[in-house]
């Protein structure tokens, strides 16, 4: 089975070659790994260039974009300029951060998983974070059955049927929401425990932290999925300002009429999906 990965990087000198190298022990390799090289201003491209000497599966994009941080879209910019250089020869197509340490059977799982369940639209494994004493312990805010977008991985027809990805915050979870709307399935497998060695969000500024409330009108969850979503997501993080920050960014974003990610039929898939998850936990 035959995979490509895109990994997009903005300065990531500290952390690239650790991810490379997980790459390269993979026991199944992939065809191809196309490296982002977004408008970085320290090492970076020279740690790429020594993969490129190592392996031929490498790819090196140079790319110029804004130097402000914006989850969504600036990751998924760069991973749209990566993906253009690759052909369609390929049966999964993974987006991949430029932060982790892969376990080395981690493509091997993954292609399993697509072998085994020809309804398999999203797969990955699951993001362990050093605490306060330096232990690996398990991140993962969200359902079991959410992959993280640090590492998606894609069969090549649920990637086309919902359209590739989204570039605006929410993109990891409009893209699942979309595989189901198309009848692809999402599957985990806790077994595979990949090591992210960068805390998420530690670069979010407060109008990025906006933008999840944005995302929410964006994929047309209504008023009231917003604010349960948006509770339970203070909740788990222990942020309750994070519930005050999506309200704020979701009326605003219905105050600016912003253009929605999903089609109206879409949306009411959607509403529909929600709705169904929190009446189940609740009763």
């Amino acid at each position: 089975m035959k995979y490509y990965v895109i990994i997009p990087a903005h300065n990531e000198e500290g952390f690239l070659a650790d991810t490379l190298n997980s790459v390269l022990r993979q026991t199944v390799q992939p065809k191809k790994v196309v490296v982002v090289n977004d408008n970085s201003t320290d090492g970076t491209e020279a740690i790429i260039d020594t993969f490129l000497a190592l392996s031929p599966i490498f790819e090196k994009l140079n790319t110029t974009s804004s130097p402000e941080h914006l989850p969504g879209s600036k990751v998924i910019n760069a991973f749209n300029k990566g993906l253009a250089l690759l052909d369609d020869n390929f049966d999964v197509l993974v987006k991949l951060d430029a932060d982790l340490v892969l376990p080395d059977n981690y493509f091997e799982k993954i292609t399993y998983i697509f072998k085994g369940h020809p309804n398999a639209g999203i797969a990955g494994g699951f993001i362990y974070e050093k605490d306060a004493r330096e232990q690996w312990k398990l991140n993962h805010p969200m359902d079991k059955n959410h992959v993280r977008g640090a590492f998606k991985a894609y069969s090549k027809a649920c990637f086309k049927a919902i359209g590739g990805l989204r570039s605006a915050m929410g993109w990891d979870t409009v893209d699942e929401l979309l595989a189901r709307f198309h009848a692809y399935e999402i599957f985990t497998d806790e077994t595979l425990e990949v090591k992210h060695l960068r805390p998420t969000g530690k670069s979010y500024d407060q109008k990025a932290k906006l933008l999840q409330g944005k995302a929410m009108y964006g994929m047309r969850y209504g008023i009231w999925i917003t604010a349960i979503a948006s509770l339970k997501m203070a909740l788990k993080n222990r942020k309750p300002k994070a519930f005050v920050d999506n309200m704020y960014g979701y009326k605003e974003a219905q105050k600016e009429e912003s253009s929605f990610l999903v089609t109206e039929e879409e949306g009411e898939f959607i509403r529909k999906l929600r709705w169904g998850n929190i009446r189940r936990k609740l009763f």
